[in-house]
């Protein structure tokens, strides 16, 4: 004979069974969850190799690159080291209010430039100067728009005062005059836009230093 068996009884040992297979199928969930945490991971990673043509992992100029960027961050680096310099050389020997908030301006727009522009060509897996990719012409050395030579700094170094300050913003003239010459050439040709943006803030701020120096040297 039969047992009978309680259909209520078959239904709570049937959802039992479900419910035990579930909690298996979530544990092995789990720990392929951790595989596709891995195959996420390295699908990321494909997809940064891959992006890398374009600007290698751990620049922090994101994006498509040209030879336009590249020479303009190789430019502009050395010509902010130059401006950096001779504002270094107003202390102690610049007397006008007008040229020490400028010789300020420069020191705390131009540091923070260089950093951006030396991380952006290791992010690109390019070298810092342009000298360095075979690459010389009119960036390399004192060919680039507006650099001082030696004699120019030598002079400038020697001079204190009204004199110093004349000169300071007669060399700075020119040098900013060189800036925005290379910035407009890379909003012309460049392709990075975080590069682009940098040229646009060069031409911007350096174009209304340009006009308070001619202030300044109207005054002196």
């Amino acid at each position: 004979m039969r047992a009978f068996i309680n259909p209520t009884s078959r239904k709570l040992a049937l959802a039992g069974a479900a419910a035990a297979a579930a909690l298996l199928l979530s544990a092995c969930g789990s720990g392929s969850g951790s595989d596709n945490d891995s195959t996420s991971g390295t699908d990321h990673g494909a997809k940064t190799s891959a992006s890398a043509t374009a600007a290698p992992s751990g620049s922090v100029s994101p994006g498509a690159f040209n030879d336009a960027d590249v020479a303009f961050a190789q430019a502009m680096i050395p010509h902010h080291e130059q401006a950096l310099a001779m504002a270094k050389l107003a202390d102690g020997r610049a007397e006008d209010a007008g040229v020490k908030k400028i010789v300020a301006d420069v020191e705390k727009a131009q540091d923070p430039e260089i950093r951006k522009m030396k991380s952006w060509l290791k992010g690109w897996g390019k070298p810092e100067s342009a000298g360095q990719s075979g690459h010389g012409g009119a960036h390399g050395g004192h060919g680039m728009a507006g650099m001082m030579s030696e004699q120019d700094m030598k002079d400038l170094e020697s001079l204190k005062g009204k004199a110093f300050d004349r000169k300071f913003a007669e060399l700075m003239i020119a040098h900013h005059d060189g800036a925005v010459e290379m910035a407009r050439a890379e909003q012309k040709d460049g392709r990075n836009e975080t590069a682009k943006q940098l040229a646009d803030e060069v031409v911007r701020t350096q174009s209304a230093e340009i006009t308070e120096l001619r202030k300044i040297l109207g005054r002196l």
